[in-house]
C-alpha cells in the first residue's frame, strides 16, 4: 500500500513534534518534510510529491491562509491553529479539516479518516448516468428557466411549497415539493434521507446513524429513511 506523503508546516517546533508523533502511530502516513515557514514549504512543494499537508495559520512573513491561496494545485490540506475564529476562512479554501490546538490524537485520527474518505476511498462510487438519460434539467425561478447540471447538485432541501437546490455554485429556490423533484433526478445518484432533505451520494464526506456531512454541512437522517440509506452506503 502506498504511503500518504505528508508535509508539516508550523513555526512552533513543539507542534511539529506532536504531529510527527501522531503520524508515526498510523502506518499509512509518512512525514517526508517539515517546515517552520510557509516560504520554505512553498519551495519544498516543488521538489517533493506531497499528498497531504498540515498547515498552521498564524506564521510570520506569510500566514497559512495566504500561503494556501498562492498554490495553483495544492495537495489535500488540514489546517491547524490555536485560534477558533479562523475556521470559516479555512473552509472557504476547501480544506479537508480544521484542527484546533492543542490537538488530541482522536481528533487527529478523525481528520485522517476524512482525508481517506474524500481523497483515497470515496464512500460510494456512483455510476455515470445512463446514456439515454439527460445530464441536466431546467427549473423555473421567477419565470426564468435555469439549467442545472445533475452532477453539480449537492443536496435538495424542502421548504414547504418550495425546494431549495444546493449546487456547487449556487442555491436555487423552486416552487414544488421534494417528492416531485426526486422523480426528475436519477435514483442511482440521489437518495432521500429525511422528510426535508435528499442528497447526492457522491458528495457525502462522512456519516453516522444520525447525520451525513456534505461539504461541511451536517444534515439529519430521518428514522424512516435510515435503513435504506445504510444499505446504499455499506
Amino acid at each position: 500500500m502506498n504511503k500518504i506523503q505528508c508535509l508539516l508546516v508550523d513555526d512552533e517546533p513543539p507542534a511539529i513534534e506532536l504531529l510527527t508523533k501522531y503520524a508515526s502511530m498510523i502506518d499509512q502516513l509518512e512525514v517526508v518534510g517539515t517546515s517552520h515557514s510557509a516560504v520554505k514549504a512553498f519551495d519544498m512543494l516543488k521538489d517533493k510529491k506531497i499528498d497531504l499537508m498540515f498547515v498552521d495559520i498564524r506564521m510570520p512573513v506569510l500566514n497559512g491562509i495566504d500561503f494556501i491561496k498562492t498554490l495553483k494545485n495544492p495537495p489535500a490540506i488540514i489546517l491547524t491553529t490555536a485560534y477558533r475564529e479562523y475556521a470559516l476562512d479555512g473552509y472557504d479554501l476547501d480544506i479537508i479539516d480544521y484542527l484546533l490546538k492543542p490537538i488530541a490524537f482522536n481528533r487527529f485520527l478523525k481528520a485522517i479518516d476524512r482525508y481517506r474518505n474524500r481523497v483515497i476511498t470515496p464512500i460510494i462510487k456512483t455510476p455515470p448516468p445512463p446514456t439515454n438519460q439527460a445530464d441536466h434539467l431546467f427549473v423555473n425561478v421567477n419565470r426564468t428557466h435555469h439549467k442545472i447540471i445533475l452532477n453539480d447538485i449537492l443536496y435538495i432541501e424542502s421548504l414547504k411549497d418550495y425546494v431549495r437546490i444546493h449546487t456547487k455554485k449556487d442555491r436555487l429556490v423552486v416552487k414544488g415539493n421534494i417528492g416531485s423533484f426526486m422523480k426528475q433526478i436519477p435514483e442511482s445518484h440521489f437518495i432521500r434521507i429525511h422528510r426535508s432533505f435528499a442528497i447526492a451520494l457522491a458528495y457525502i464526506e462522512s456519516y453516522n446513524q444520525q447525520e451525513v456531512e456534505i461539504v461541511g454541512q451536517k444534515l439529519p437522517i430521518g428514522s424512516s429513511y435510515r435503513e435504506a440509506l445504510m444499505k446504499r452506503l455499506t
